[in-house]
Order: C-alpha cells, then structure tokens, then sequence
C-alpha cells in the first residue's frame, strides 16, 4: 500500500472488510486469511495510508479486494482451485497482483502487468496473436497458456487472443504458474492467467483518470458504482485510450475498454450478477523492424515498413449471467451462462527483411484476414464443507459446455497473398494494398465441448491437507472447407489431474509438493486443419515442490518452488520421409522460481521475483532442405532462461512516493536451431506520485527510462533473423486521478 500521509485521507472510506480480521475458519489449516488479517491491522501497518486505487474497491460486498503490494498470500482466490483458497493454502505456485498494483507502477496493460509483476512469466505479442501470447515455465503462446476473464475462457482461434486487455476495471490478476488443464481444459501446460473485473458496489464511489503523454498520448478513464435501492448495485468503467505511436508513417493506435454490470441480492444467500463487456482496438499496424546485418539500425528503428492503408480491428463482446446460492453454511452453488463474441480484421504487409545485394527492404505476405467467432456455455459447480472419515473436507463438482462457431477469411490462396515488393529503408512509399489481392472465405468449424471436473480438500490435521483434482474433456470438431466444400469431423478426449499435499509447520509457513497433467491442442483447437486433425492433444506432466511463508509481523512474504515438466506428443517429422509428420516428439523444462515482498522499514518497499530454467526439446524433427534435422536440446523459441523482475518504493515526503522498476529477459531465438538470437535486455521504469488532496493523485511516469532497444518477439528464415518487432522506447506520462 501507498506509504502517503493517513491524516490527509479519508478514514471513513476504508474497505470495512479490511477494517476487522475475520473469524477463524473451522474448515482450514490454519486460519491463514484470519491470521494475515490480524497482521495487516497490527499497529504498524494500520497507518498505512488508503490510497485512491484502495478505495475505488473498497465494500464490493463481493468478497475483499488484494492488497495494494506484496504477495497476497492470505488473498483467497479461485484461480488456483475452484474451493477459494489463500496462496499459502494452495500446493502450487499462484501470484496474485492488485488491480491498484498495476494502476500505481503504470501499468495500461494485462501483458504489462502480468510481466512485470508475475514470477517468470514474458510476452511474445504480437498484432498476429492479438498482442496476448505469454510464456510461463519453457512454454509459450496461447495454446500453452491460457487466460481467462472472470474465471471465464475464450476457445483460442488460429493462435489469436485479443480480449482482455485493459487494466482500469480489474480488481485483481491471478497467475497460477504450471498445468492447470485440470480447472479450465486443454490449452494450460504453462499455466493460467484469469483477470478479474471490478464488481458492483453497495457504497457509492466514482474516480476518474486522465493522462497525457509522449508521442500524442492521451487517456480518459471513468469508473462508478453504488447501490441502486437496497437491493440492486451497480458497477459501470470506461477506459479509452490513443496515441500517434512512435513509428512512422502511421503508428497510431486507439481502444476502448466498457465493462457494466448489476448484482441482484435476492436474499442475503442469493445473487445474480449479469454483465457485459467491450473490448475495441485498433492496435498499431507495426509487424516489426528489418535487421541489418543482425542489428537494428538507429536509421531504421522507428520506421514503419506497413502499406498505407493497412488496417487492424478487433471487437469483443461478453455477456455473462452468474448465480450464486448458499443454501447453508456448507453448500455453495454457482452457475455462470455466457456468450462471447469476437470479430477480428487484418490488412497487411506483415514480413520485412533486408536485402543485402539490393540494400532494399524485401516485404512479403500480404494478407488480409477475418475471423468471426462466436460461443456460447455454460458452467457449474457445488461446493460442500463436512466430514470425511472423521476428518474435516471440502469437495467441489461441476461441469462445463460450450458451442463454439469459428468461421475463417482469408486470402491465402489470392494472387495477392503471394505478392512481393521491395522498398528503400530510408525514402520510400508505403504504397497500398493489392485491390487483387483480397479474402475470400476459406472455412467455418463448429466445436462442441463438454467436461466435467471436481476438486477434494481433505484436512488431516491442523498442519496437513490434502487436494485433489480431476477433469474430463470430451471437445468435438466438425470444419467444413468453403471453397471444396469438403468436410471432415475429429472427437478429443482428454483426462487431468492433480495431486497435492500441504505441511504447515506453523500458521504461517507452508511446505507443499504436487503432481499436476495437463493437455494442448497441437494447433488451436476450433481452428485446427485437416492435417492435424489425426493427432491426438499433446500431453505434459509437471512435478513441484515448494515452500510460502510470511514472516516480520506480515512485513515480509516469501515463495519457493522447483518443478519440471515434461509435454510430449510435440509434431515431429518422419525421418526419412520429410513431408510426413508424427506425433513423437518432446518438451522438456526444469526450473526454480522465488519471489520476496519485504517492507521492514516505514518508508521503503522492495518487491522482487527471479526465475530461473533449462528448456529444451528432447526430440524434435524438422525437413530442412529436403533432409531431417534434429532440434534436440536445443531452446524452444521464444522462451527464455532467465526472467527477472523488481520494485522499489520509497515514501520520502508525507505527501510523495517514488518508486523504480526493474524487468530482465534472457536471451531468446525465433527459429529450432538457435541460430536468429535476440539478446537478453533490461529495462527500468520509474515513477512519482504526489497526494494532491485526499481525494486525487498526480503521477508522473517514465518507461524505459534509458531507451534500451529490445525485442518482443522476431522472425526468422534458414536460422537467419529478419526482423524485430520492437517495444517502446523511451517515454513519459503525467496522470491526474481524482474520487468524487
């Protein structure tokens, strides 16, 4: 939290779920939330101030929002187990970062605040995967990791996830690190990432944002909510923002985030909540910047290679209903219905390499795709508190289905989509996007899934318990060609689990170990092609051991963990015969991961994770050049090695606070053989806020404060390099928030 001046806030605003440690829980090892709760209201910590971003969550009624900083290891969440448990009663590694988190260090972003807060986890975004793919663990993309709104999925189409993107209407972001198929499905090897939003509030609030900055950046935020008579409350956030970019020509991009919803208290053990979120973008048309002899040229980096009327759109729309039932102390319902939309439009030049014999910039695939997807589910589950075998239980049951329709345009097959041009780097004219060149429908699918799963937490005792999980999914597949009109149907099974043991020494120190499965599809699922269409979904299995704890009066929190996990059934080529492929090969990481929060002194704060691994595919085949080349050992790409990240926070005046952030990434590659390397790179962001009143804040904030140049993701061709596509460079922004 905020270490400003308390006797210049409004004490009558603090969350009154925070105002008193709650009771112990008879139904848990040790009544971690209840103990850290007690902490958190010790003398020293009480005079920590309530910042804005506190009281902008503050009585949801919907359970207590996260801390503002440290681990949240007393935090109960669903991300990690459907039984909503604390961090530290979980037997697997889960962060848990606070909506104001991420708006105190700046963060506009999901990816920004998952990869600068999140132990071990990078981005590869890029517009091509909707700038929301991630690596966890030696795994990357969205078909490895999976991420979720609300608890709620959206079935990865042709590699592409756009919704969410925005942090102004989240409260919190739970990162559980390592399979988690046996929750949510296949797609989760490398680990879960599930926002969740804001919710209505029966105590009024109203904050709003504005911020300016470099390159014409500009941001409008508005959020409010309250009661609407005694039983109905609302929430309702809006945020826009836009900017030219820092390309040129034409790096503009603009979006806008509205997340409404209303809860109904029936009774006081009966609630529905219906929701709407929309998600616009239009992100900027930039696919990266040529390589010139393996380097970016300062000539060259902030040129924009991309035709002139080059256009990328995506809309999404998710409409949910949940219920939630107590019917007694012991049993607690949910259901939640939904149906989600997305449309998605690109028209592009997406590849870019420099030619040495011309000194030209060689540009290729020109492409123009839509995508059309659309699903509806509906999920439940019930929870029961009791006994068994005389010991103390928790058991949790539930199913999930959904139907989804996918439908593919494209111009892959168009004269247009093969076409090549080539520009001068320095003076050149985007030119426009081929007129013959354009999409046509290439096919439609329909998916059907459904699963069912459950959960048992087991006390043996005061330190020792028990968790169990496991998961069955039965997706069905029906693509219909749209230009032959050719057909073919392909049915999934898929059965996860996990096991787990947790050993608490005292209350607030916890030694775990776990076994964990997992399932991915071996291309996204709803849009997966013929040729694949007899493979199976590639498996994996994971093996952690840990250790959580919180020490110093909850000043200091701390976490653990080492694991391996192994995926097999990667696609491999048959030796031999190149253009024949199987289902042999394997994945292999092993890695460690700590992370600290320690705030010993009153005006300093340090926040730290480190993770470190060796990634490796064991048996992978590709057909090179008519021959098969072996990638054993080598890194898979895009993953790094080495991921680091770091806060510091000092509160030097009553009324100010700065802070500094540190973000290191290894090295990676962009092709099998470890040849196209993109080098490790460290970037500091920096920060000052000044309380203004009790009621407002002005930031000011600076991003790679010395403008490292540094790649997010890369292409490569024959092991050679091609092109970056490079993240923001040096900029500064001022932001004013104010309660009214």
């Amino acid at each position: 939290m905020s270490r400003l001046d308390p006797a210049r806030l409004d004490p009558a605003r603090r969350d009154p779920a925070r105002s008193d440690p709650p009771a112990p829980s008879p139904g848990r090892v040790w009544p971690v939330a209840a103990l850290l709760g007690g902490l958190l209201s010790a003398p020293a910590a009480a005079q920590q101030a309530v910042t804005l971003d506190t009281l902008s969550v503050a009585g949801t009624g919907m359970g207590s929002p996260a801390p503002a900083e440290g681990l949240n290891l007393g935090t109960v969440t669903r991300g990690a187990s459907r039984l909503g448990l604390t961090p530290l009663e979980t037997p697997a590694s889960v962060d848990v970062i606070a909506g104001e988190t991420t708006r105190l260090r700046g963060q506009n972003t999901v990816a920004e605040a998952v990869t600068q807060n999140a132990t071990g986890i990078t981005t590869v975004a890029a517009p091509g995967n909707g700038n929301g793919a991630f690596t966890a663990r030696g795994f990357a993309g969205p078909n490895s990791i999976q991420q979720l709104y609300d608890g709620t999925r959206l079935f990865v189409g042709a590699g592409t996830v756009t919704f969410p993107f925005d942090t102004w209407n989240v409260e919190r972001i739970e990162v559980l690190r390592g399979p988690a198929s046996v929750l949510y499905g296949d797609g989760a090897i490398g680990g879960v990432i599930n926002v969740v939003t804001k919710k209505p509030v029966f105590t009024p609030l109203n904050e709003a944002r504005a911020a300016v900055g470099s390159d014409g950046l500009a941001r409008l935020a508005l959020d409010s909510g309250g009661p609407i008579g005694e039983a109905l409350a609302y929430r309702l956030n809006v945020s826009g923002n836009r900017t030219e970019g820092w390309m040129s020509p034409d790096g503009r991009f603009r979006n806008l985030a509205v997340s409404g919803a209303l809860t109904f208290q029936a009774t006081p053990d009966l609630a529905f909540t219906v929701s709407h979120d929309l998600g616009y973008q239009e992100p900027a048309r930039y696919w990266g910047t040529p390589l010139v002899n393996g380097r970016i040229l300062d000539a060259v980096r902030f040129n924009n290679y991309n035709v002139r009327d080059a256009k990328i759109f995506w809309m999404d729309n998710w409409t949910q209903l949940k219920t939630e039932w107590s019917p007694s102390a012991d049993i607690t319902v949910r259901n939640t219905a939904y149906r989600l939309q997305s449309r998605r439009q690109w028209l592009d030049v997406e590849q870019y390499a420099f030619n040495s014999s011309t000194g030209r910039i060689d540009r290729s695939s020109y492409t123009e795709i839509y995508h059309q997807q659309e699903q509806v589910g509906n999920r439940f589950d019930a929870a029961f508190q009791g006994t068994l075998f005389g010991f103390r239980n928790a058991f949790l049951a539930g199913f999930d289905v959904n139907h989804i329709g996918f439908r593919h345009t494209n111009n892959f097959a168009s004269e247009g989509g093969g076409l090549t041009t080539s520009v001068d780097p320095f003076a050149y004219d985007p030119g426009l996007f081929p007129t013959n060149g354009r999409a046509s429908p290439a096919y439609a699918t329909r998916t059907n899934q459904a699963s069912v799963f459950a959960e048992n937490r087991l006390i043996l005792s005061d330190q020792v318990s028990l968790l169990a999980g496991v998961r069955y999914d039965a997706p069905s597949l029906h693509r219909r060609n749209l230009v032959t009109g050719a057909t073919f149907d392909q049915d999934f099974q898929a059965l996860s689990y996990r096991f787990g043991a947790v050993y608490n020494p005292t209350p607030l120190l916890a030694l775990y170990a776990q076994v964990a499965t997992a399932t991915d599809p071996v291309g996204s699922l709803i849009s997966l092609s013929q040729s694949l269409a007899s493979f199976r979904l590639s498996t994996g299995e994971q093996v952690e051991v840990g250790a959580k704890g919180v020490a110093f009066d909850g000043r200091a929190e701390w976490t653990l963990a080492g694991y391996r996990i192994v995926k097999d059934n990667l696609i491999s080529t048959v030796p031999g015969q190149p253009t024949l492929s199987t289902q042999v090969g394997r994945q292999s990481s092993l890695g460690v991961e700590a992370a600290v929060s320690l705030h010993l002194f009153e005006a300093w704060r340090v926040d730290a994770n480190l993770a470190l691994l060796h990634a490796q595919y064991d048996d992978f085949n590709e057909a090179v050049g008519g021959r098969v080349v072996s990638y054993a050992g080598r890194q898979p790409i895009d993953v790094p090695e080495r991921v680091a990240n770091l806060w510091l926070n000092y509160a030097f005046a009553p009324t100010w606070e700065a802070r500094v952030g540190l973000q290191h990434v290894g090295e990676t590659f962009s092709d099998f053989g470890n040849q196209a390397r993109r080098p490790a790179y460290t970037l500091v962001n920096a920060g000052l806020d000044h309380q203004v009143t009790p009621a407002s804040r002005l930031s000011l904030r600076a991003y790679n404060l010395f403008d490292t140049i540094y790649a997010i993701s890369g292409n490569a061709v024959d092991g050679i390099g091609t092109n970056w596509l490079l993240g923001r460079p040096r900029s500064f922004e001022l932001a004013y928030s104010v309660r009214f």
